[in-house]
């Protein structure tokens, strides 16, 4: 080979070197939405960004922690209202188990969610209005480590009332969401049936709710549960 021929192949070698090395990070996202058009739109248009791949796509939350565990994505997009577990529940067990980032979309921010949100080491939370750029902003903002919250979420979340409820009171409320009898409660919950009526007891008085599930309703309107 010429002087001149190798030191073109050289320029060549060198400058594909560094178009390998600038060619961008691609983010591995896992999405979790119980709306099978939203969690199909959100898949197509995130996938088209260049620097990220939807790996995972499910529709309930428990489904959404196995699958991160799995697949150990770099972010996880959760919706918030989902069946089996929600969004802000799901990231607990995500994030207590896995070195992801999560970022909560949700259509109605409760009051309270969002401090239950910034409790569970949530780094993004976003309304599901946002447009697929910003959104994809959003999730490089996190991998790059920031945090990003929707000012409007925010702003409602600095004005709502503080919960006057303990964790054990807000435990045994969240329970009351269902079905479940007392004793059932207080299986799940390893405490003697006469403890979870007594923690009941005090919320509906806080609440001044008509019944557990009254507090139960307004536990939840608020964001607290």
């Amino acid at each position: 080979m010429s002087g001149a021929s190798a030191a073109s192949a050289s320029g060549v070698g060198a400058a594909g070197a560094s178009a390998a090395s600038e060619a961008p990070r691609v983010i591995r996202l896992l999405i979790a939405d119980d709306e099978h058009l939203i969690r199909g739109a959100l898949s197509a248009l995130l996938n088209l960004e260049a620097d990220i791949e939807v790996v995972a796509s499910v529709d309930n939350g428990v489904a959404a922690a196995e699958q991160a565990l799995a697949l150990q994505p770099d972010v996880c997009l959760l919706d918030l209202e989902m069946p089996q577990a929600d969004g802000i529940e799901a990231a607990t067990r995500i994030l207590s188990t896995v070195a992801t980032k999560v970022v909560i979309v949700t259509r109605h921010a409760r009051p309270g969610v969002l401090r239950r949100a910034l409790a569970a080491r949530v780094s993004g939370f976003v309304p599901k209005s946002t447009p697929a750029e910003d959104l994809a902003a959003v999730i490089r903002d996190v991998v790059a480590g920031k945090r990003y919250i929707d000012p409007e979420i925010a702003a409602t979340a600095l004005t709502a009332d503080r919960c006057p409820l303990t964790d054990r009171e807000l435990d045994a409320l969240r329970f009351s969401r269902s079905t479940m009898s007392v004793q059932e409660i207080a299986d799940a919950l390893h405490l003697a049936p006469g403890t979870v009526r007594n923690y009941l007891s005090s919320a509906m008085t806080k609440l001044d709710a008509r019944s557990r599930h009254d507090a139960a309703d307004k536990a939840w309107q608020q964001g607290w549960i």
